[in-house]
């Protein structure tokens, strides 16, 4: 599949489309090329048209931002599948979610208290905080945000 990059009129990519629909925002004049230098090349019955592989649009679009809800997916790429205790690389099928404060003592299961971890320190961790466990965060947990086309 053929794509473009699409961005933002202050220049902030926003998402790569299908080159059909680049086109019909071209010749429409909803969009204008980034650079002169990378075009892709689509053969007409007319010729070839040389379609600029990235697009700008006219007009500002607002991007709202929003939260994201921290599902154990969400978790791991906040944390990039890294263990936030002794910092070992994870796949998604080794890695686990740790609540920082657990749930048995209060601790709620929200950005500020989920981590990703090895199963070696979230058994060590247990039901203690990392204080009382004697482990430290590498980095405090934040929420995950991304913008909404």
């Amino acid at each position: 599949m053929i794509t473009v990059a699409l961005y933002n009129m202050s220049y902030q990519k926003l998402i790569d489309i299908d080159w059909k629909h680049a086109v019909i925002l071209f010749v429409n004049g909803k969009v204008a090329p980034c650079t002169d230098e990378e075009f892709i090349e689509i053969k007409t019955p007319s010729g070839i048209f040389k379609l600029p592989s990235h697009l700008a649009l006219k007009k500002y679009v607002y991007i709202p931002f929003k939260e994201l809800s921290p599902s154990r997916k969400n978790i791991f790429k906040r944390d990039n599948y890294t263990c936030q205790y002794c910092s070992c690389k994870l796949e998604y099928t080794t890695a686990t979610v740790d609540h920082v404060i657990p749930r048995c003592k209060g601790g709620k299961h929200e950005w500020q208290n989920v981590v990703t971890s090895c199963l070696k320190c979230n058994r060590k961790k247990g039901d203690r905080s990392p204080l009382e466990a004697n482990m430290r965060l590498s980095k405090q947990p934040k929420p995950l945000k991304f913008g909404v086309l």
